[in-house]
């Protein structure tokens, strides 16, 4: 990698992720590229973050700082997996300079390293590319893609998310990761607009079920109102509400104990954030980040348990919320 001056990335963090049974250290990166050449989700605020008209030569300098700097900031040995976030695609050609891809190959070689992208820049040569120069022989798959999926249901992914691509286009960028030798994680989207409670809880368990044998890990996300977004204008009119942590513990607690699922609550307890009326919220919370290390179901299930008034408004949600009517036409 060409030396140049450290900038910081818009974030990064260590932690802790279960992998095939073993707990890692992890460091998670989200740098700063091009930007989303999508942008059109309506619930996702990322799609305003990026270098917008850069130059490939500029995003090649900026995004080698940001790597300078994680290099210089964390102690890689203490570190198993690597989670890889751009303002959108990182096989984004436009967003990612594929030069760049071959410096994050030469520095977390020996790793799992995970990188969110788009279906449609699931390219089986590039993808190949990261697998080898990722694999040191120490771990049978190095390079994982993840894909946010969201829900295996084409119409709510187009009308409540407008994510732009089917259920049949994720399956083919699987089948082209797959060949090329990389595995493949699947974020499923838990409650996105226009859904009911009960609609949102059973879109989550059709979707884990059916997306299971397409993904070697699931990531179920709860949705957040993030700023600037459309579903941050219908949560200002009253017109939606983030899912209650009751439903996170419904779908956990009822999932195959052969499908990997996890589920980091961000912001959980908080009015833009999965939550409930917040006297159990920091514990329920807290469980469910134990169970994303431990896959402890019965942990789950005892939560589910737990006693409060709000749990009650809860089941009255799921029995008399109607869903809204959306026009089948423009």
């Amino acid at each position: 990698m060409i030396s140049v001056a450290p900038i910081k990335p818009l974030a990064s963090w260590t932690g802790n992720d279960r992998y095939e049974g073993e707990v890692l250290g992890s460091l998670t990166i989200i740098f700063k590229s091009g930007g989303c050449s999508y942008r059109r989700c309506l619930m996702c605020g990322y799609r305003f973050d990026g270098s917008f008209g850069a130059s490939p030569d500029e995003l090649l300098t900026s995004l080698r700082g940001q790597l300078s700097w994680v290099l210089d900031t964390f102690d890689l040995t203490q570190i198993g997996m690597v989670k890889i976030f751009t303002s959108g695609s990182f096989l984004d050609p436009v967003e990612v300079p594929p030069a760049f891809r071959e410096d994050v190959a030469r520095a977390f070689a020996g790793k799992v390293v995970i990188v969110e992208t788009r279906p449609e820049y699931v390219d089986g040569d590039a993808v190949e590319a990261m697998v080898t120069g990722l694999d040191t022989g120490a771990i049978d798959t190095p390079f994982h893609v993840a894909m946010g999926l969201e829900t295996t249901d084409d119409a709510i992914r187009e009308k409540s998310i407008r994510k732009g691509f089917s259920f049949a286009d994720y399956i083919a960028a699987w089948q082209r990761a797959s060949a090329a030798g990389a595995g493949v994680k699947a974020y499923l989207l838990l409650k996105p607009l226009f859904l009911t409670e009960q609609e949102a809880i059973d879109d989550m368990k059709q979707s884990i079920a059916a997306v299971a044998p397409y993904c070697g890990m699931i990531s179920m996300n709860a949705c957040t109102v993030q700023k600037r977004t459309e579903l941050e204008r219908f949560w200002r009119d009253g017109a939606y509400r983030p899912p209650y942590l009751w439903s996170i513990l419904e779908v956990l607690g009822n999932v195959d104990p052969g499908v990997p699922v996890f589920c980091d609550p961000v912001g959980g307890g908080y009015i833009r954030g999965p939550h409930n009326c917040g006297t159990h919220d920091r514990e329920i919370v807290a469980g469910i980040n134990e169970y994303a290390l431990t896959g402890d179901v019965e942990l789950i299930r005892a939560l589910a348990e737990i006693e409060c008034g709000c749990k009650k408004e809860w089941e009255f949600v799921l029995a008399n919320e109607r869903p809204w009517c959306m026009p089948l036409t423009r």
